[in-house]
């Protein structure tokens, strides 16, 4: 199958419409009709009113801006870039490098040449490092909003009209901001279980997980997603000893089996151990730690099992409380989201969502490309998310990358297919800077070629992906990445080889 030429992308990328958005996402579509003008409001003071300074509320506001739409942003938090900035993906990844610097001195090091007689943790002072790069990256947001004559709102908003917001400023004020066209955006709060409270000292939610102030000797972690292994490494890498206790019978359940099993066995070579199956149905405080109560899942025998902190991670909820959606009348469904058509338009005229108050993944960057399209529309354009091609990461180490489906989401499509694979043991420059752990398994449909699916567990997976997903959003073949010439030596190589694996047969294996 020849490379398709850029003229091809360029036509084929122009004729894309909305049809592909999660079904989930669109499905009323047909509450409302959508004018192209903005709606009425009897108001002509913004254009767009966003409610939420997060990666998806912040980037549409900006990017309302740049289209020539007067707009203003509130943001309850004081600080710009939501959960994600301030006790989300930006301080995880800061706690992860820097765990991560500690255990590779102490562990790797040595087989490089580099010896010295003692590494110690000097937890405040990676706290501090922490703190400081969150707060340049928020103060840098302000700096983009005047940038752009974006108008900042601080405080609590909640709606009076369609076209009204009522801000509880956060210097005690009260004000009106009114818009033509109001976005909530106003992201997700961590989801809380039956019978645990989290006091972010001994139960701690993954925002008390950035910010304990020494080193636990047994982390209970409740939730085998994303965040609990993330923040599990970082404190397993610390010296923390990490059981992991999940109710279902898989850790990253939307993961490809053949990745997570792999894995899992990595994480557990690191120390962390797991407990499968298993609910936790009572939590004691009353000591110095944390007494737990756990049964199977399918129920059983109670035990009991003691913890320094324990921290719960069982995912996250949309974020609407204090809103007031029921006194305009906004939908949603029974999780709490908000439904809104392919415009991102709820049953309410010129209301719109994005981000994690709608469906679809819980992404940061999913957000901000529902922010973007949002405004698109609003501005007379078109825009375009596709959720089915959206990556998602675990920045453990190694990390696990992956976008489109899984094998096991192929099979049930019915759709024949062929896979290929490429481990980094056989990738130079894996083997080059001893990091070989890891591998490249690619999905494509047999009759055509066309790329399914790509999933990467890699040292640096999270970079990597990207090629991936610019091949599945132009509908690419694997045949295209395998004669795309890669630099060598490249840990992208080992992709360049899972393609030829797909369609022929790769090189160095």
């Amino acid at each position: 199958m020849a490379m398709a030429s850029l003229a091809r992308r360029k036509a084929y990328l122009l004729s894309r419409n909305l049809s592909n958005m999660s079904s989930e996402a669109v499905r009323y579509s047909s509450l409302t009709s959508f004018s192209r003008g903005f709606a009425s409001s009897g108001s002509d003071e913004n254009d767009v009113v966003v409610i939420g300074g997060g990666p998806g509320g912040y980037v549409a506001a900006i990017k309302a801006a740049q289209l020539g739409l007067k707009t203003t942003c509130i943001e309850k938090r004081g600080a710009l870039g939501g959960t994600c900035l301030n006790v989300g993906c930006i301080p995880s990844k800061a706690l992860l490098h820097s765990s991560h610097m500690f255990h590779e001195a102490k562990h790797a090091f040595s087989h490089h040449g580099v010896k010295f007689s003692n590494v110690e943790i000097d937890l405040p002072a990676m706290m501090s490092q922490k703190d400081k790069a969150v707060s340049n990256l928020t103060r840098g947001i302000e700096g983009l909003f005047k940038k752009n004559k974006v108008t900042y709102v601080k405080g609590y908003g909640k709606f009076i009209s369609p076209s009204e917001i009522s801000v509880d400023a956060i210097d005690g004020e009260n004000t009106v901001v009114k818009g033509k066209n109001i976005i909530i955006a106003t992201g997700s709060d961590v989801k809380s279980l039956p019978g645990i409270t989290i006091d972010e000292k001994k139960i701690v939610s993954s925002t008390g997980a950035l910010a304990l102030q020494e080193i636990p000797k047994k982390l209970v972690v409740v939730g085998a997603g994303y965040i609990g292994l993330e923040m599990g490494s970082v404190w397993g890498r610390l010296g923390s000893e990490v059981t992991v206790v999940e109710f279902g019978p898989d850790i990253v359940p939307t993961m490809d089996s053949e990745i997570r099993k792999q894995f899992q066995r990595s994480l557990e070579k690191q120390g962390m151990k797991f407990m499968l199956k298993t609910k936790v149905v009572g939590v004691d405080t009353s000591g110095d730690g944390v007494k737990l109560t756990l049964e199977p899942a399918s129920g059983g025998d109670q035990t009991s099992f003691e913890a320094d902190v324990v921290l719960v991670s069982a995912g996250r909820v949309p974020f609407t409380s204090g809103l007031d959606l029921d006194k305009i009348g906004v939908e949603m469904d029974k999780g709490g989201r908000i439904l809104v058509n392919e415009r991102f338009s709820t049953n309410v005229s010129g209301v719109y969502a994005i981000g994690d108050v709608i469906p679809g993944p819980m992404l940061a960057h999913k957000a901000e490309e529902d922010g973007v399209a949002c405004v698109e529309f609003l501005a007379g354009k078109v825009g375009h998310v596709d959720y089915d091609k959206v990556p998602g990461v675990v920045y453990t180490h190694p990390e696990v990358a992956s976008v489109g489906k899984t094998e096991e989401q192929v099979k049930a499509s019915g759709v024949a297919y062929r896979v290929g694979k490429f481990p980094f043991m056989a990738n130079s420059r894996a083997k080059a800077i001893d990091n070989a752990e890891g591998l490249v398994k690619i999905l494509a449909e047999k009759e055509t070629d066309k790329i399914l699916g790509v999933h990467i567990m890699a040292s640096n997976a999270g970079e990597l992906i990207h090629e991936a997903a610019i091949a599945l959003q132009y509908d690419a073949s694997s045949e295209d990445i395998a004669r795309v010439c890669h630099a060598h030596p490249t840990m992208s190589e080992a992709l360049k080889e899972a393609a030829m694996a797909t369609y022929d047969k790769p090189i160095h294996i």
